[in-house]
């Protein structure tokens, strides 16, 4: 008895309990999406987070899950829910007819059910919990309602809980702006389980598809007509590169610059002997020509690379003017084509397909662009995987034409 009321009074120090993975990112976000296995610890980020925004003066909190008794067996009942959390004295109260929870220091929490995106509409907050985003009936009216609501206070964010899913709605939030994506397993949370579940899970599911989804908190793809697929990513991802003998810098720019604009795709890519390394996707929104030429040149300064790939089928002095007003020693090789953005990436992708690529590291952003490539849920310019096919096109183009070299020589 004792051991156990210990136990739920030590649940109460977030700040020392909890782990990275399950805290607010110190970076900008607009939504937080918390990608996680099950009993991986996901739940219990999201209402903690939730209890920060309450102390921290939130008054209005929206908490979306696929039905009303989910949202109550779960993110408010449920062992990690936010009955069950804090002192007593700070929780609240759950008025079921009204589907509303009252704190004691006058914050109020709007429960809704993904059933009903309608249900949104009218509503205002300034802080929202969004829990097992991949079951929503529907995700996109849902989300879309949920995002035009927050609008009080000085910085309205929205967390999202799931267990990932192949589904298009959740490749298609990976790769929006504002978003921060974390992952959790579920042998993280081992401790705060029955002994012997996640080695049990382990052994039974580990290494499979469905073990990368429901204990790792992976996202599988295989849409109809996709270049790419998350699996064949993921089965040949390391944690680091070798030493390189060639790297680049390629860019895809957007003609213009605002909150409407498409983002600029800026991927770093190396070659070491007949294996190509994605090194790091550093696209990014909202970015004016100055912004994407500094960091375009910030990058070939710290990998210390051979060249800038700039494509420049709109605006190509422009481009080159830019970079060169950064730095006009930096190499840029500017690149022109009149193929289409799927025949361009289609021998990249087979290079894929061969083994000749692989990822060093977790680019989820990208990689969910790449699955959507070729396929009738991309709605959006793929802007990260057009960089990525300058990126590693220009080193399968470079690899052949040294062999060509080679063989001439003989």
């Amino acid at each position: 008895m004792l051991k156990g009321h210990l136990k739920g009074w030590l649940l109460i120090f977030w700040k020392i309990l909890g782990r990275p993975d399950q805290k607010a990112p110190e970076t900008p976000w607009n939504i937080w999406l918390i990608l996680g296995g099950r009993g991986s610890g996901k739940t219990r980020s999201g209402a903690e987070w939730v209890r920060a925004q309450v102390r921290g003066g939130a008054k209005h909190i929206a908490l979306v899950a696929p039905s009303f008794n989910e949202a109550r067996e779960v993110m408010l009942e449920g062992e990690s829910g936010l009955l069950n959390l804090g002192y007593p004295r700070e929780r609240p109260r759950y008025i079921a007819s009204r589907h509303r929870l009252e704190w004691p220091n006058g914050a109020v929490g709007h429960v809704y059910s993904a059933e009903d995106p309608d249900g949104l509409r009218g509503a205002q907050f300034d802080a929202a919990w969004a829990d097992e985003f991949c079951a929503w009936t529907y995700p996109e009216d849902t989300l879309s309602n949920l995002r035009l609501g927050l609008r009080l206070g000085e910085d309205p964010r929205l967390v999202i809980t799931t267990t990932p899913k192949r589904t298009p709605s959740l490749l298609k939030l990976v790769t929006m702006k504002g978003v921060h994506i974390s992952q959790s397993k579920t042998a993280d949370n081992a401790k705060y389980l029955s002994p012997g579940f996640a080695a049990l899970m382990e052994e039974n599911y580990g290494g499979s598809p469905l073990g990368k989804q429901e204990l790792d908190g992976e996202i599988l793809s295989e849409l109809p007509g996709a270049l790419w697929t998350l699996q064949g990513i993921s089965d040949r991802r390391v944690e680091a590169a070798p030493e390189l003998d060639r790297i680049v810098i390629a860019i895809d720019p957007p003609t213009t610059s605002g909150p409407r604009a498409d983002a600029c795709g800026i991927v770093v890519a190396g070659r070491a002997d007949d294996l190509i390394y994605v090194l790091e996707d550093a696209s990014f929104h909202r970015a004016s020509p100055a912004d994407w030429a500094d960091r375009a040149v910030a990058l070939y300064h710290h990998y210390r690379a051979d060249a800038i790939i700039a494509e420049v089928n709109q605006g190509g002095e422009m481009v080159e003017a830019c970079l060169a007003q950064v730095d006009p020693n930096v190499p840029v090789l500017t690149r022109h084509t009149n193929r289409n953005k799927r025949s361009r990436a289609e021998p990249v992708a087979q290079a894929y397909r061969r083994g000749k690529v692989r990822h060093a590291g977790r680019f989820d952003a990208l990689e969910a662009e790449m699955c959507l490539m070729g396929t009738d849920s991309l709605r959006h310019s793929p802007d990260r995987a057009d960089a990525l096919v300058w990126a590693v096109g220009e080193l399968m183009v470079e690899k052949v034409e040294q062999a060509v070299a080679r063989m001439r020589w003989v």
